[in-house]
């Protein structure tokens, strides 16, 4: 019995994969992120738009608080950030341990630099009258959503610099070590995601 000829003979063996079919191939943990990026997409989506919205029905003016300032130097911190977590796929694959933990140490403190500026962002718009409840004099809680999307980001963040923590500071290397693939896998694929 020659399984191959049978194989060929089928109706329809030479049809491409159903959609169904390839998602079935995808692993459970690439599924599980791809769905959470998803859902994060989502929720940052719902944010803006409902920030847009409430900002337009409230009929403020323009320009009536500035952005602050420090909420401008955390995105180049956050870039800086984007850079040298960049770098650790390739020092990965060189397999430099000492590089790899001086990358994953700057990213973990450019990280706690970037959420600390997100606090000192947050005392500027209170100095600002824009309070979590809204902007002063006005029933309006459009603060509220510039608070929600900065905290996501600070939450996001900070699951990260945990993961960086346990890469730099775990004892045994080889336990960190099982952990970076799927680290900088899940990294390089969310900023493919963000840059398209």
């Amino acid at each position: 019995m020659n399984s191959d000829k049978e194989r060929k003979d089928k109706v329809g063996a030479n049809r491409p994969p159903s959609a169904f079919q390839r998602m079935e191939r995808v692993p459970p943990m690439l599924m599980m992120l791809y769905l959470a990026m998803a859902g994060i997409g989502v929720l940052f989506l719902f944010l803006v738009v409902a920030y847009a919205q409430t900002r337009y029905m409230a009929d403020l003016p323009r320009g009536l608080h500035p952005f602050p300032k420090f909420f401008s130097i955390s995105t180049i911190v956050l870039l800086i950030s984007s850079y040298t977590l960049a770098q650790a796929p390739r020092i990965y694959r060189a397999d430099d341990v000492v590089n790899l933990t001086r990358c994953l140490g700057a990213t973990l403190l450019l990280g706690c630099i970037f959420a600390g500026l997100q606090v000192l962002g947050w005392r500027e718009l209170v100095a600002q009258g824009v309070t979590f409840r809204g902007v002063e004099n006005h029933t309006f809680a459009t603060g509220s959503y510039i608070y929600l999307i900065s905290a996501l980001h600070v939450a996001h963040l900070l699951g990260e610099c945990c993961f960086c923590w346990l890469c730099c500071c775990a004892r045994s290397m080889p336990l960190a070590t099982r952990f970076v693939p799927w680290f900088l896998f899940v990294t390089r694929t969310a900023a493919c995601n963000c840059a398209s």
